[in-house]
């Protein structure tokens, strides 16, 4: 399958989990391309199996690997960038799941939380090698993980998600997926750790 057309998968996939951004629009942010050559494709993968109805059939989403990253992105910096890029280069869609602040703090109380849910997803968002950014369902990490459907999950190197548990929930959901440790050349680069250095004022900038 040619890239370009697994871009357009990519973006159905996208846009049936978001809606708010249809499926050319989004591609287009990413591609130079035409409605009339976006429409041809389309229609050229209807015909082979992949589409159906401006939705992608079981073929069509084989066809893709989709990979999920996880976190609170509060502040992006260089680790982050690097996480990001690594579990990309895993598959075809990088769907990124920002955490609800309720979640985050009932992870780790004595977080401090400056950017609201929606700024947080807008900031990773931006990140052209994001596919999708998604605020986390209320519920687990697991409600989520069943709406997105990932093939893989990948898990930043100092997340306290160990492999072996995050396979055995999903197993227990029959949600087949692949569970991964992304490594990263800086691991000194932390959000806490960056909060802690810069205190406050990085927020009144």
């Amino acid at each position: 399958m040619e890239p370009v057309d697994k871009s357009i998968l990519a973006a159905i996939y996208a846009s049936a989990l978001d809606p708010s951004v249809p499926a050319y629009k989004r591609l287009k942010g990413r591609l130079p391309i035409s409605k009339e050559f976006f429409d041809t494709r389309i229609k050229r993968l209807a015909a082979e199996g992949f589409v159906e109805k401006n939705k992608l059939t079981f073929l069509g989403r084989d066809a893709i690997k989709v990979v999920l990253v996880g976190g609170v992105f509060d502040l992006i910096h260089p680790g982050h960038i690097h996480t990001l890029k690594a579990a990309k280069e895993v598959g075809d869609v990088l769907v990124v799941v920002i955490a609800r602040t309720a979640t985050a703090q009932k992870i780790k109380k004595d977080r401090k939380i400056y950017h609201d849910e929606g700024l947080r997803k807008e900031l990773v968002e931006s990140l052209n090698f994001v596919d999708l950014a998604l605020i986390g369902r209320e519920g687990t990490l697991y409600d989520t993980v069943e709406f997105v459907k990932p093939n893989v999950i990948a898990l930043g190197y100092d997340q306290a998600h160990s492999e072996k548990d995050v396979a055995e929930n999903c197993k227990k959901r029959n949600l087949n997926v692949q569970v991964t440790r992304l490594s990263t050349p800086i691991p000194g680069s932390k959000s806490s750790k960056i909060k802690e250095e810069l205190g406050d004022t990085i927020y009144g900038i």
